[in-house]
């Protein structure tokens, strides 16, 4: 399966990210992508390198040039990237993408893309041991589904935020870039089992508090994240529901953060997922990380 690190030459992060890759472990250059070098990893050969040199969430389709280009199937892509925030605070995030509404900042409008809920969720889990064996104090959570670009393959965002001081640090993307290769370097074996529960999180902040805690304590992945902005909205009808389960591979259930919503919310919600057999799972029934 070939996996797709997608960089910006426009992102100084997402360089910055690139730069530690090739400098942790051993890369050949195969080809070019928009004159810029494709590199595959030499003891992981799955792993390939790209670079545009355009916005990343406006760069649909990447999947198809990359076929078409270098005559390779991506079947999962990986965009490393800068993370920006109002407050400025100091972020590692992992994310989905899509939109729930109108596409604001790429992809297209309610058009949410394939999650990667296993592998979302253990590179989350990777990044919170090394940021805290690095003594790094970034945030490390989850962010709700948001932006684009519009792609056909299972896909994510692992960021570095939130201002051009946090981009510019090598400590924090190495971090990153330490965190993808040791989970793609991981013997079969040591990796964590898939058969846990695969859910999708409603209701919370942008930033997915509740949802990054159940992850980071219980045997869970997430797949896309509804926070309580984009409920309250009114745009999460049944046609989003129908989309996020169908682009959550192998769903479960659905957690409800009923503290971040309304009493009526949560009712209205659960008479929805009632009517449509949709399994509610609670922290209660997830077991323990050891």
């Amino acid at each position: 399966m070939t996996v797709l690190i997608v960089a910006s030459s426009k992102d100084p992060a997402s360089l910055n990210i690139k730069n530690c890759l090739l400098n942790q472990s051993k890369w050949e250059i195969i080809n070019t992508f928009y004159e810029n070098d494709v590199y595959k990893n030499i003891k992981n050969k799955k792993l390939i390198i790209v670079t545009i040199n355009d916005k990343k969430i406006l760069h649909d389709n990447i999947e198809i040039e990359v076929q078409k280009t270098i005559g390779l199937k991506p079947k999962q892509a990986i965009f490393i990237s800068r993370h920006t925030s109002k407050t400025g605070n100091p972020t590692l995030t992992v994310h989905p993408i899509g939109n729930f509404n109108k596409a604001l900042f790429g992809g297209k409008d309610k058009t949410l893309i394939k999650t990667s809920p296993i592998l979302m969720t253990n590179l989350l889990r990777i990044l919170k041991i090394k940021a805290d064996e690095n003594n790094l104090y970034h945030n490390v959570c989850f962010e709700v589904t948001h932006h684009g670009p519009n792609i056909s393959i299972p896909s994510l965002f692992i960021e570095v935020g939130s201002t051009l001081e946090e981009w510019k640090k090598i400590s924090p993307a190495k971090v990153v870039a330490n965190t993808l290769l040791e989970y793609f370097n991981l013997d079969n074996r040591k990796k964590p089992s898939n058969d846990i529960p695969i859910l999708v999180g409603l209701g919370g902040g942008h930033y997915a508090p509740r949802f990054t805690d159940v992850a980071l304590e219980k045997k869970v992945a997430f797949g896309h994240m509804i926070p309580t902005y984009q409920i309250n909205s009114g745009v999460i009808d049944d046609e989003i529901i129908d989309s996020v389960i169908k682009n959550t591979p192998n769903f479960s259930g659905i957690y409800i953060h009923k503290k971040a919503l309304k009493k009526s919310q949560v009712t209205e919600f659960k008479k929805l997922f009632q009517i449509k057999g949709i399994n509610l799972i609670s922290s209660k029934e997830l077991e323990k990380i050891n």
